[in-house]
């Protein structure tokens, strides 16, 4: 890809970009199956996803569980108000829990709304996920000034911005 201030995607970017934006193939050498798909090689494909992501026009290349399709049916976010000097910290040691997938900072909208750390909770059931809380709420100790769970109603696509292949 060309250095350039403007994240300009060169024509075989595009097409990588295209080719990925669903989801790498499950196939034991995705970066091949891509490199294939738009004429290039494996090499050549990590070596331009990695320079897209230095220059922020990849955000992160990463898995994305369905998390019902695993049987994990009663996912809440956890909403947290803590100190905002311990926020990262704080984060960061939630975010570690094995039951929760992420953690971070949101600002607060006072009056209304005092939370600033946000944590994904995951459990097979809406009474599992109370009992994780549970224990996010003693890690936390007295940093702990009011959480709230906010249980999925439904479930939304997640997917990014899309380009159209030419």
């Amino acid at each position: 890809m060309t250095e350039n201030r403007d994240n300009t995607l060169d024509e075989l970017d595009r097409k990588i970009v295209v080719a990925t934006q669903s989801g790498l193939p499950l196939v034991p050498e995705p970066y091949q199956a891509v490199a294939e798909e738009v004429g290039t090689t494996a090499d050549d494909v990590m070596a331009r996803m990695q320079k897209m992501l230095e220059s922020e026009v990849i955000r992160r290349i990463g898995a994305v569980p369905n998390h019902y399709t695993l049987g994990f049916r009663g996912n809440g976010m956890s909403v947290w108000d803590v100190p905002d000097e311990k926020v990262m910290e704080l984060g960061e040691k939630i975010g570690a829990l094995d039951f929760v997938s992420h953690a971070y900072q949101r600002p607060r909208h006072q009056p209304i709304w005092n939370y600033n750390l946000f944590a994904m909770v995951h459990g097979k059931d809406r009474a599992e996920v109370m009992v994780k809380a549970d224990a996010i709420a003693e890690l936390l100790g007295e940093d702990n000034r009011g959480h709230e769970v906010l249980f999925s109603t439904k479930i939304l696509k997640k997917t990014g911005l899309r380009i159209k292949s030419k």
